[in-house]
């Protein structure tokens, strides 16, 4: 069977056959973050029919983070259930970066929502997001390597400047820092960037701009700073796992490659079909991207099934890693540029770039992992977690490290991680967290929009909070009946 895709970043459309058999000649899905789980530790699976007060579907960052708060903050009884591993899903298969970013602009979101509500969730993700995974990286007792710094995120047009400026104008007027935006001080717009957006923006030096961005590519004339971090998801998933296990004995399990296939929602309660295990629960959550095989059945109402299905979209995300000496710190950037926008319809693709200390054969080093290249799916079940890395995405991943971040275009690079990843995007490019309104048995904390970590937090907390009978104020990302 030939199915097409169309690649944003290299802006081309590919024929491709079979997936089962691999997308083309390419590489193994081999992500550096898996590299470093445990090879000892044995699954846990079910081995019988199960009674608990939460059910949650999804062993990724937004499930432990999820059960971790509601474990925290209630007395509930709490299992979760991951289809095949912890940490393996897209937590395992993402760029690693920790950032507090919007998929629409924020003068886009006050067009649908009120101006407060929009500046309330920038500061959720943006401030209160980050105090939860201090709560969690130090209640769970973790040491492994998680850093904060500031990054950037480097363009060349006006119209994003501007973009960026409106942003930073309603900033202010809902009570919101202003991001930190650098112009250089030679850009032939700059009268009038100044006379539309006095005190928005600095004024700097060429040099200064590439020196953030750490390229020699000159077409960039301004970038934006703000807060970053790095750190591997899946272990820090893992880990969290661990802990909770070891803290909360009597209210917490975790079930590996329990694969749930349907889910029954009725007045008081929720039953989970487990293949040949069923699952009652009090509570259900989503928190996965592996609901492809999954059929909600609302039995005390209207349909959900099909349109919470049509509200998703698949897209696979490809990334390459390669190591180097651990000279350099920690950083995180993005890059948009003329050379990388996309067609009229994906609006403009941008490539990401992490650099973090990585332990490799026992030898520290750093990692150098960079992002871009995606390809949507119709149907999120063509994804096969295990199809080859094509050559196409290795190829334009390695072209931009030689144009752009890498200094000697000749150097011998050894990509030695390619990996791809099931991101779950919805159509309104918002996360969704909170209660189904059509039954509130069932909630939700999912939606790949904006880099996850945080935006997976927050829901963990928001959803207990729900669960423990807050009457919390409407937000951006409620569900909507």
């Amino acid at each position: 069977m030939i199915i097409s895709y169309y690649c944003k970043l290299c802006k081309t459309t590919f024929e491709l056959e079979n997936k089962t058999k691999g997308y083309n000649n390419g590489m193994k899905n081999n992500s550096p973050w898996l590299h470093q789980l445990r090879k000892d530790r044995e699954p846990t699976k079910l081995i019988g029919d199960i009674k608990t007060d939460v059910a949650i579907v999804g062993g990724g960052i937004a499930g432990v983070s999820t059960a971790f708060f509601i474990l925290r903050n209630t007395d509930k009884k709490v299992i979760l259930l991951e289809g095949n591993r912890i940490g393996h899903g897209a937590t395992g298969h993402n760029a690693g970066q920790i950032v507090s970013f919007f998929s629409r602009p924020f003068h886009d979101l006050i067009k649908e929502f009120p101006l407060e509500m929009v500046a309330q969730a920038h500061k959720l993700i943006e401030e209160d997001a980050w105090e939860l995974l201090d709560v969690m990286y130090t209640e769970a007792g973790l040491d492994i390597p998680l850093s904060r710094f500031t990054g950037h995120f480097g363009f060349a047009s006006k119209e994003t400047l501007y973009s960026l400026l409106a942003d930073n104008r309603l900033r202010i007027k809902a009570g919101l820092r202003p991001k930190e935006i650098s112009v250089v001080d030679h850009a032939d717009f700059l009268d009038e960037a100044e006379e539309k957006y006095s005190s928005l923006f600095k004024k700097v030096s060429h040099q200064e701009i590439l020196d953030k961005l750490e390229t020699k590519e000159s077409s960039f004339i301004a970038c934006l700073s703000e807060q970053k971090g790095v750190v591997n998801s899946a272990l820090f998933t893992e880990r969290v796992a661990e802990f909770l296990v070891q803290a909360y004995p009597e209210r917490f399990s975790i079930y590996e490659h329990a694969h749930i296939n349907k889910v029954v929602l009725h007045e008081a309660e929720a039953i989970l079909d487990a293949e040949q295990y069923t699952i009652k629960a009090s509570r259900v959550l989503l928190c996965t991207n592996g609901f492809d095989n999954l059929s909600i059945f609302n039995k005390s109402g209207l349909d959900i099934d099909t349109r919470f299905h049509h509200s998703l979209n698949a897209i696979v995300g490809y990334m390459s890693g390669y190591l180097e000496e651990p000279i350099r710190p920690p950083t995180a950037i993005s890059y948009l540029y003329d050379g990388l926008t996309g067609d009229e319809d994906s609006g403009k693709p941008y490539v990401y770039l992490t650099r973090r200390a990585y332990e490799y054969n026992e030898n520290k080093h750093n990692l150098i992992s960079v992002g871009g290249p995606d390809i949507s799916l119709e149907d999120r079940r063509q994804y096969e977690k295990d199809h080859e890395y094509p050559d196409w995405a290795k190829d334009e991943l390695d072209k931009f490290v030689r144009t752009i971040y890498e200094t000697d275009p000749g150097k011998n690079i050894d990509y030695i991680f390619t990996w791809h990843g099931l991101m779950g995007y919805t159509n309104n490019k918002l996360r969704l967290v909170g209660a189904e309104p059509k039954n509130p048995i069932l909630l939700y904390n999912l939606g790949c929009n904006g880099v996850g970590i945080l935006p997976s937090i927050f829901g963990g907390d928001r959803i207990a909070r729900i669960i423990n009978g807050e009457k919390l104020p409407p937000s951006i990302f409620d569900p909507k009946a």
